[in-house]
């Protein structure tokens, strides 16, 4: 079975009920940080309210990976590396642990759409 690390842009176009993204969810496994988890849930939050927040942790607590400082390192020289494009932390933190991992980064930020390594679904 194929895994990817879950960017917060897919796990919102998850919930979203995209198309595009429901399978990379229900035929795939996937991992992401506390740090996306934190992004969703706070959109969730004010979006829709604490209880589907509570919803999130509940569902993606089992895809949380810890990073390390090594990972810290090398998110900060691909943030450098790419610093024309204005990625945010958490995403060049997760592109780290994917490529540490060796499996896809899962996105549909526009700042991936030509890097290696990314699987880039628009919703």
């Amino acid at each position: 079975m194929n895994k990817y690390y879950y960017d917060s842009y897919a796990i919102l176009a998850y919930i979203n009920k995209s198309e595009n993204y429901v399978p990379y969810f229900s035929e795939y496994v996937g991992v992401t940080s506390l740090y996306n988890i934190m992004e969703v849930y706070y959109f969730v939050l004010r979006e829709y309210g604490y209880e589907d927040a509570q919803e999130v942790l509940t569902i993606f607590r089992s895809l949380i990976i810890t990073p390390t400082l090594d990972d810290v390192e090398l998110a900060m020289h691909f943030k450098l590396k790419h610093r024309a494009k204005k990625l945010s932390y958490v995403d060049c933190l997760g592109y780290a642990l994917a490529r540490k991992l060796e499996i896809p980064f899962l996105t549909g930020d526009e700042g991936f759409r030509a890097i290696s390594h990314v699987e880039f679904v628009k919703e």
